[in-house]
């Protein structure tokens, strides 16, 4: 099942010892083609990453999106480039689809599109766009990068086709209410941060976004499965859209 000759894995890492060693695990099922990426750790990260036989890099962290970029760099000659975060895993079946799919994929096929099934709070997620929540996580090195224009919940462009695979990422996700709260105000401070000052939302918008969010979460992506969970976390991605119109119209402001 080892494609190491076609494929590298890289992760990217900042204080992640606690999630690390289980997810090069996973990757030992796929290859032992592993870079892991780091942006200054001083838990024992970059320890972890020796230890298990990963190739150790480091770079300062300026976005997500360039970090994936420089990382693609790292690739050397390596066909295809899969992407995994620390709080990430792959299967046995995973591990096995990848393997079969590199080996059967044409010149025209560009990036895979993975399933990820969520883990957040102990429990798994069915709805509110949590799931299947697809990720472009399997590249082919020099026809895919990631949009640097946004550098928060980045976007792969690619040359060529793409395909949906089935096996999923296990994503442990949020442990916490308060860590979830507190990701989603810094993702927040991100996206109004590579905003341009000109964009001013109207007054209007304090009401109107949090309320589409709140719709489209609990109703459009049916977060309503999920229970008081789905409820909790549609709330506070609807908060989050109040608090990006009050920070992009001060932006604008002082700008």
């Amino acid at each position: 099942m080892i494609a190491s000759e076609r494929i590298v894995a890289i992760v990217l890492t900042l204080n992640e010892a606690e999630h690390l060693p289980d997810c090069l695990r996973s990757l030992a099922l796929l290859t032992d083609r592993v870079i892991v990426l780091d942006s200054g750790s001083d838990d024992g990260t970059q320890a972890i990453a020796a230890s298990h036989g990963a190739e150790l890099r480091t770079r300062v962290f300026d976005g997500y999106a360039n970090q994936r970029n420089a990382a693609l760099e790292l690739a050397g000659d390596a066909e295809w480039v899969l992407f995994l975060d620390a709080d990430e895993r792959i299967t046995e079946s995973g591990a096995a689809e990848i393997c079969e799919t590199i080996a059967e994929a044409g010149q025209e096929l560009a990036a895979c599109w993975f399933p990820r099934r969520n883990i957040t709070f102990g429990r798994e997620l069915r709805g509110g766009g949590w799931w299947p929540d697809y990720q472009a996580r399997l590249l082919r090195r020099g026809r895919a990068c990631f949009d640097p224009a946004t550098q928060v919940h980045e976007v792969v462009r690619f040359e060529g086709e793409s395909r949906y695979l089935r096996a999923p990422i296990v994503h442990l996700n949020y442990a916490s209410r308060r860590e979830f709260i507190a990701k989603q105000r810094a993702y927040t401070r991100q996206r109004v941060a590579q905003t341009g000052a000109g964009t001013i939302p109207r007054r209007r918008a304090y009401a109107g976004a949090p309320a589409r969010e709140l719709f489209r979460r609990v109703v459009r992506l049916r977060g309503y499965r999920d229970g008081l969970t789905g409820l909790f976390l549609a709330g506070v991605l609807a908060v989050e859209e109040a608090r990006a119109v009050w920070l992009l119209r001060s932006k604008a402001r002082r700008s």
